[in-house]
């Protein structure tokens, strides 16, 4: 059975890559081994002395390995010491200290050895060093007097513990004391002032000390601390000292900086590689100075440099050597600056370059170990055999030393050993073991039979082909039974065997055959490749903007592999989504409802399958109208003027475009909030102008792309001072109501406006152009004032002005105004009126005088109407009409008169009060026009060679008719129009016979009236003369008995046409006519197909084959008897219809009675309307169901009986088309 491996990633597969470089190494356990040490203690242990000591040494090989311990460098007996003893199977110490033991008797240096017949292995020397926690040595301390503004070292001196302490200060109250660029504290653990503030006095500064290995803090005695300030300073001295005594401190001064640490101008520094560094600069000075680092000739390096302590303290990790150099720290404050330089070297413990790694050879083969190392200063290399230097190690003739390498030539079984390689220098050392192991073994495949691999296409396939050997064994891949041997760029061949393929295709599956040999023996085994299709995100989550309390849809759609099973995850902001209802995952969405700020984040759709993942983020935006403002403040307070700051509130990730100030006037409007002024949404200040006598509270509203935000809280009230006004009223206005009136009206002052208390306005007026003083009248509370007893409408000029308790406001500006109007007092004189045409008229008048319109002239007014038409001599409802003509105009148009029509008018002149008396009645005439189209045109009783025409007059003849003129001529049947044929007529008639027309012919008539000017707009009309029965022949369709229509095609257009149909049954013939005519001709360039050649052979074809059905039909009938149709057609004969000629005929199909609908559906009956019939008594109730019939050539209907009937189609299947030239020939009737 096959074991399934997949293989996720690219990361993944060179993860395990490398797992089998060093799998591939290992010998398996059943064969023969050196010991190699598996796990051991670190070489620095520094233990619990409250807990039992653990020493750890494990190690494998075959035969299992044997322990020993050596200590301080001689032989360490276990056996002899009854708290320490060793796990079975174990090379693991357990030091027992719980029991008595004392941790302190055991410190020293600790070796392993684990031994086998094959050689031994050692240990690191492992240092066992119980930790401490000292207690801190009692001291007499001192409290610290200190002046304002100099510098302070609380020294802390913790006790020397193993490991050192983690130093930190606090209070009695165990709280961090707080620390800045001013007060800080040193990697000595020593608390810092750049220089001292009144606040820093209090009397427990504590230091404590933490030991993380015994988990216990060390507290030292707390530090007292008192600052002196100048002022109290001072008066000490005073009271201490004489008059004469010269006294008092200086003033607190400022002081360039100084370093309190390091001293001096430069030191140095040595770190380990690999280590952090960190240097330190601590200043005095005030103001507090500020540090800067620098490296001397270079930069500081990227991505590992970073500044502590408020950059006091800089941080290299990992450094290196190319770290080594000088770094400068500057302290600079206003008054200058400090530095200091440190060298720092960069040393260096041994590090590997080549560790030895385990050998395996075949007896006879060769091989080498290589140990290469590197340090500060470079380290020594020295080698050991089984734990022995290998100066004094047994002689081996297969191997030779030669510095950092051991050479082995020709080995023996015998030569199986563990080498350790010891590299030193003052810094510390690295031991390695490698053991070199003499086997001579078949070649061993170690990955399991039939494993299965299974990768996404376009990714890498490593294939697994662990194996053992000794000699080593060549490895050869296979693919498929009998494949050839894989070689090629396309595979890559790792030395642990593993095939690679760097890019597997889909025809990369199949199956592959590993093969080992060497010169002992082949082995080889299968491992099977599937190709899987790669999982993708083909809708993938796009970015979002929604609003607060919205909702928000992420989509994430995937293809993946059939027989994969993907999972889908959503992750926000890299973690699990929030336990939330609101959160909605479905199959490929993730929904989330009633979105607020919280949810704001990045959002990743995860697609896991056991071969590959892929994601998928978009981000969510929520967006609100901003936050209120918050923290009003005003300053800058002055009489018109204040400046107002805030403090935006957040945007809600959508950005504040501008802010709206608004206040509120508590004094005159409280609680109404009115419009300031808006800035821009960068801004957070505004200088606001202020009106006196306001007591103004100011509120600030955010705005954004979504909306506004909610008012501030208001801000404080400020109240101005008051003063005069500044302006006067608005819209100042001199209009009188009455003629003997003048009405003064204005806007008042709004509240805010008035700039002080006892608001008042000075109204005053005079008349102008007269040399009259100024009337004047203080008012309160209105915004009009009537001044009466004036003239008619005069002018006057007008001024109100602003006055409160502390005076005018500046003088007004005057309006001009007029006192009240009155009607006017004339007429227009000398009316004229010149008639243009028989349908517009120009009035002219003169103008009143000025005086006499005693108000502002609006313009003219023009009353006219009708009084008769002078063609029908009635009197008609009269119905005033009213033309205005705005300004002072003195003529006017008067469109849309009747012709040949008596008018009045009279004009009028008007004002804003009214209008004035009318001018005497003015009479006009207008002239004839042309009349209208006669009200109808009626053609009637056509006939072979004649038609009837009655008209109607004209609705308005628009003067005196003196003719009509009648144009006809005819339509021919291709469809042109032939001569014109034109007739006067007294305009006394009414009707006209037209003769000598000829037959069935369409004719088209044109009508209208004249009046002296001209013709009117004319009438048409058509229609069409009878056609001519004895000239034309009938033309018959047999028609089955069931239908009720029969669509007529191929007639003539223009035609007049007489049509009948007749039904024989029990009761006899009975038939019935009807004349109509067919549509007009139209113009057309279509080729009627009833003239072409093809198709007249076409219709004679169908007649033949009529003909041939009619005879069948025929002799079928004589087989069958014959019926005493002829008698009763004899009895019921038609006066129209010709005597049958023969005895018998064919038939159709009839329907019952209920079928026989009128013929004429559909097609065009006479001009006057009228249908004429000629209808027969008889029935066809009698005949029943089941009878066919026919027209014979003649007329008369003959038929015969059927035994059954035939169920027909529905009407509306047949055809239904209208008649068509082109269908000339498709019937005949």
């Amino acid at each position: 059975m096959m074991k399934k491996l997949s293989i996720p990633t690219s990361k993944t597969s060179l993860v395990l890559f490398l797992c089998q470089i060093i799998s591939a190494l290992d010998v398996p356990l059943d064969l023969s081994q050196p010991p190699t040490i598996t796990q051991q203690s670190p070489k620095d242990y520094i233990v619990d002395p409250r807990e039992n000591i653990v020493i750890q040494c494990e190690a494998k090989g075959k035969p299992p390995p044997s322990f020993s311990w050596t200590r301080n460098g001689t032989h360490f007996d276990i056996d002899k010491d009854a708290q320490v003893t060793m796990k079975p199977n174990s090379g693991t110490l357990v030091i027992n200290i719980m029991n008595g033991g004392k941790a302190e008797a055991y410190e020293g240096v600790y070796q392993c050895t684990a031994r086998n017949e094959r050689g031994a292995a050692i240990s690191n020397n492992i240092v066992i060093r119980p930790s401490r926690s000292p207690l801190w040595t009692k001291e007499k301390l001192e409290p610290n007097h200190v002046r304002e503004g100099d510098s302070l070292v609380l020294h802390c001196r913790p006790p020397v513990g193993l490991p050192p302490p983690i130093i930190f200060w606090m209070d009695n109250a165990f709280q961090r004391l707080p620390q800045s660029e001013r007060v800080s504290q040193g990697l000595n653990g020593d608390l810092y002032f750049s220089n001292v503030q009144p606040e820093d006095t209090r009397e427990d500064y504590i230091c404590y000390a933490r030991f993380n290995h015994t988990q216990t803090i060390q507290q030292k005695q707390p530090i007292s601390v008192k600052v002196f300030s100048m002022d109290s300073l001072n008066d000490t001295i005073a009271a201490n000292l004489s008059d004469t005594d010269i006294y008092g401190a200086k003033p607190v001064t400022e002081r360039q900086p100084v370093l309190l640490t390091p001293t001096g101008s430069t030191s140095t520094k040595v770190e380990l590689r690999g280590n952090v560094l960190l240097l330190e600069c601590i200043a005095a000075g005030l103001p507090t100075p500020v540090i800067r680092w620098i490296k001397e000739g270079g930069e500081l390096p990227a991505n590992r440099t970073f500044f502590e302590n408020f950059k006091k303290t800089l941080k290299i990790i990992d450094v290196s050597e190319a770290d080594s150099g000088n770094y400068k720290c500057t302290a600079r404050n206003t008054l200058g600056s400090v530095h200091h330089v440190i060298s720092v070297t960069v040393k260096a413990a041994p590090y590997w370059i080549t560790a030895p790694r385990n050998l395996v050879l075949s007896p006879g083969e060769d091989g080498t170990l290589i140990c290469r190392a590197n340090g500060n200063p470079k380290p020594s290399i020295s080698w050991l055999a089984n734990g022995v230097p290998i100066a004094i190690a047994p002689e081996d003739p297969s191997r030779k030393v030669d510095g950092d390498t051991i050479i082995f030539s020709h080995v023996q079984e015998r030569s199986s050993s563990v080498y350790q390689c010891n590299a030193s220098n003052e810094y510390g050392y690295l031991l390695a073991n490698a053991f070199v192991n003499v086997l001579a073994e078949p070649p061993r495949i170690l990955t399991p039979a039939n494993k299965l691999y299974q990768v996404i296409a376009d990714s890498p396939a490593l294939l697994d082909c662990a194996y053992f050997g000794s000699p080593k064994p060549e490895i050869e891949w296979f693919k498929g039974v009998k494949g050839s041997i894989l070689r090629g760029n396309e595979y890559v061949f790792h030395d642990n065997g593993t095939l690679e393929i760097p890019v597997a295709q889909k025809n990369s599956a199949g199956t592959y055959t590993c093969v080992a040999r060497n010169e002992l023996g082949k082995i080889q085994n299968e491992v099977h490749l599937e190709i899987k299709d790669p999982t993708m995100i083909i809708k993938q989550p796009e970015y979002k903007v929604i609003q607060r309390y919205g909702q928000a849809s992420f989509e994430c759609i995937i293809k993946h592999d059939s027989t994969l099973l993907p999972t889908v995850t959503w992750l926000k902001d890299n973690d699990e989504l929030p336990d939330d209802e609101r959160f909605l995952v479905g199959k490929d969405n993730l929904t989330i409802m009633n979105v607020t700020d919280k949810d704001d984040g990045t959002y990743t759709c995860i697609v896991n399958t056991t071969l590959d993942s892929v994601s998928a983020s978009a981000v969510l935006t929520v967006v609100a109208r901003p936050n209120p403002p918050f923290d009003l403040e005003l300053t800058g307070q002055l009489e018109r003027s204040i400046e107002l700051s805030w403090i935006p509130g957040d945007e809600n990730n959508s950005p504040i475009t501008n802010f709206v100030i608004e206040y509120e006037d508590a004094l005159h409007e409280p609680g109404v909030w009115h419009y300031q002024t808006e800035v821009p949404g960068t801004q957070t200040t505004v200088q606001l102008k202020l009106s006196p006598y306001v007591n103004y509270s100011f509120r600030v509203i955010a705005v954004n792309k979504i909306g506004r935000s909610q008012p501030s809280e208001p801000s404080e009230q400020y109240l101005t001072k008051s003063a005069s006004p500044d302006e006067n009223p608005a819209n100042v206005q001199g209009i009188g109501s009455e003629p003997d009136n003048l009405v003064i009206t204005w806007e008042p002052l709004k509240g805010f406006q008035s700039n002080g208390p006892g608001l008042q306005y000075k109204v005053s007026w005079r008349q102008k152009d007269v040399d009259d003083e100024w009337t004047s009248v203080i008012v309160a509370n209105v915004s009009k004032y009537i001044v009466s007893g004036t003239p008619t409408f005069v002018p006057y000029e007008v001024k109100v002005q602003a006055l409160n308790d502390l005076g005018y406001a500046p003088e007004p500006s005057e309006v001009i105004g007029h006192s009240g109007e009155d009607l006017p007092m004339v007429a227009p004189g000398n009316v004229q009126v010149h008639v243009i045409n028989s349908t517009l008229a120009k009035v002219h008048w003169d103008p009143v005088p000025l005086k006499t319109v005693r108000g502002h002239l609006q313009g003219y007014k023009i009353y006219y109407w009708k009084v008769q038409s002078l063609s029908r001599r009635s009197r008609r409802h009269v119905e005033k009409k009213i033309l205005t003509f705005r300004g002072n105009k003195t003529f006017g148009m008067l469109p849309g008169l009747e012709p040949y029509s008596s008018y009045k008018l009279n004009v009028r002149v008007v004002n804003g009060k009214g209008e004035g008396p009318a001018s005497p009645d003015k009479v006009f005439k207008t002239p004839e026009g042309v009349p209208s189209s006669p009200s109808f045109l009626k053609i009637t009783n056509p006939t072979l060679d004649s038609l009837t025409l009655e008209w109607g007059s004209p609705t308005h003849p628009n003067g005196v008719l003196t003719s009509y003129t009648l144009k006809f001529q005819p339509i021919n049947n291709t469809h042109e129009l032939g001569p014109l044929v034109e007739i006067r007529i007294p305009a006394n008639e009414s009707s006209l016979i037209l003769k000598n027309l000829n037959y069935s012919t369409r004719y088209k008539f044109y009508f209208n009236a004249q009046t002296s000017v001209g013709s009117g707009s004319q009438i048409t009309e058509e229609a069409v003369t009878i056609m001519d029965e004895g000239k034309e022949d009938w033309k018959k369709e047999i028609v089955n008995g069931s239908r009720s229509f029969f669509v007529l095609k191929g007639l003539t257009p223009g035609t007049a046409y007489k049509v009948r149909v007749g039904a024989e049954g029990l009761s006899g013939f009975r038939s019935a006519e009807d004349v109509f005519e067919t549509g007009p001709a139209m113009a057309s360039r279509q080729v009627d197909i009833a003239t072409q050649g093809w198709f007249i052979g076409l219709m004679c074809a169908v007649a033949l084959l009529i003909l041939i059905l009619l005879i069948v039909c025929f002799i079928r009938r004589n087989k069958g008897g014959k019926y005493p149709v002829k008698e009763k057609e004899d009895a019921h004969a038609d006066p129209e219809i010709q005597p049958m000629k023969e005895d018998d005929g064919t038939f159709g199909e009839y329907s019952d009675a209920e079928d026989h609908k009128p013929l004429k559906k559909g097609s065009r009956t006479p001009s006057d309307r009228t249908v004429k019939k000629e209808d027969s008594d008889d029935s066809l109730v009698d005949y029943g169901e089941g009878v066919n019939g026919q027209f014979n050539e003649d007329g008369s209907f003959i038929g015969q009986y059927s035994g059954k009937k035939e169920k027909e189609p529905a009407e509306g299947n047949e055809s239904s088309e209208a008649p068509s030239p082109v269908n000339a020939m498709n019937s005949f009737v």
